[in-house]
């Protein structure tokens, strides 16, 4: 049985939806994120980094987002249709979002939610400056970035309604968490059209409500 250490309001989420969408039996152990919004303490007894997603399957300990996708994509996955096949234009698209997820998007993300949450975080007489500060950086680095990306995913989404191509794919789950994340930090510029079709493609599927209903917390699902 693959049990899953799952942290409410994370990116755990896409990983019980997989697990669903690939029709297989697992387990949740539920973890609460601190006052802090860490998680706790106790995961590290799971993996030393105490991050959450991992899993655990047979003895393995898989951790990292996209390394559990594709393990699991890898391991279960056939006849289930979640992968492009091999040396197709849809297969290198596969790949390029399932790794773009965590190492383009999520940094951006990240840069957002910290310098929005920076003021609120030191002594009341530095917010006013540190406030400035914060609002500055969002405003002149990342939210013109973070435009620009929410600008190429509307532009890839209507090429064909889903990230690799016309079929949903693993990588419409990887990219799932970047997207309702995004949606709620980014101010929408310009078309996004296609990207709130996705969102409601993604959210009608029914093993993604079985996710939600299994799962933790998961505020992003009603951004």
């Amino acid at each position: 049985m693959i049990t899953v250490h799952y942290l409410d309001n994370s990116r755990a989420h896409r990983i019980l939806w997989l697990l669903e969408e690939l029709g297989l039996e697992y387990a949740v152990k539920t973890y609460h994120r601190a006052p802090d919004m860490r998680a706790p303490e106790s995961l590290k007894a799971v993996h030393p980094l105490g991050k959450s997603p991992v899993i655990e399957d047979g003895g393995r300990v898989v951790a990292e987002s996209g390394a559990i996708i594709e393990y699991l994509v890898g391991t279960y996955g056939a006849g289930k249709n979640l992968k492009p096949a091999a040396g197709s234009d849809a297969a290198l698209r596969y790949t390029y979002w399932l790794h773009y997820a965590e190492g383009s998007a999520m940094p951006l993300l990240l840069l957002k939610l910290i310098f929005l949450r920076l003021p609120g975080q030191l002594p009341f007489f530095l917010r006013p400056v540190a406030s400035l500060i914060a609002t500055g950086v969002q405003k002149k680095l990342v939210d013109p970035q973070l435009a620009d990306h929410l600008a190429f995913w509307n532009a890839e989404l209507a090429r064909g309604g889903w990230f690799a191509g016309v079929e949903f794919s693993a990588a419409d789950i990887a990219m799932s968490f970047p997207v309702e994340a995004g949606m709620t930090r980014m101010e929408a510029v310009g078309d996004v059209s296609a990207v709130r079709r996705y969102m409601e493609a993604i959210r009608a599927r029914p093993a993604y409500q079985r996710a939600l209903a299994k799962g933790g917390q998961y505020d992003y699902a009603r951004s």
